[in-house]
């Protein structure tokens, strides 16, 4: 006697669905925010500009705290040094925050050294308070600013 082929695909499918059930009945977990990026112009080049990323982690472990994240994608321009199209570029990035529940705030300041591979990875915690946190980000260069915001568990 021949066994149908739908059975033992059915047998395989159970164990993913019961896993899924246990997933999705999870506590809370830990949640990441990407901020817009922002476009600015960099010192130190005779032409140099690029985006910078920047977010934020929360965890229900750090109650009333979050980790602002900053670091510069890869970036573009001309230097009339001895590597003219891979220059080196650097601005200070702020990451300005307000608590709109608490009214706290506060600044993350990161002076940024960015080249043809970006830049190192910035991140600091913060003590915003649980609440609902507003963020600006900006350069000390020309740029176009963004804002996001994100949610600090208490």
């Amino acid at each position: 006697m021949r066994m149908p082929t739908s059975l033992p695909a059915a047998s395989l499918l159970l164990p993913l669905g019961a896993a899924t059930m246990i997933i999705a009945a999870a506590p809370a977990r830990a949640g990441t925010v990407e901020f817009p990026q922002v476009q600015s112009m960099y010192h130190d080049a005779a032409l140099c500009g690029g985006n910078i990323r920047s977010w934020a982690d929360t965890d229900p472990k750090w109650p009333g705290r979050a980790i602002i994240n900053v670091q510069a994608l890869p970036v573009g321009g001309f230097d009339p040094g001895e590597y003219s199209f891979a220059p080196m570029c650097e601005t200070v990035a702020t990451v300005a925050w307000r608590n709109t529940n608490t009214g706290a705030a506060g600044e993350l300041r990161v002076p940024i050294l960015a080249g043809f591979y970006g830049s190192e990875h910035y991140a600091v915690f913060q003590d915003t308070g649980p609440g609902h946190i507003v963020v600006n980000v900006f350069t000390d260069m020309p740029n176009i600013p963004a804002q996001s915001a994100f949610d600090v568990p208490g």
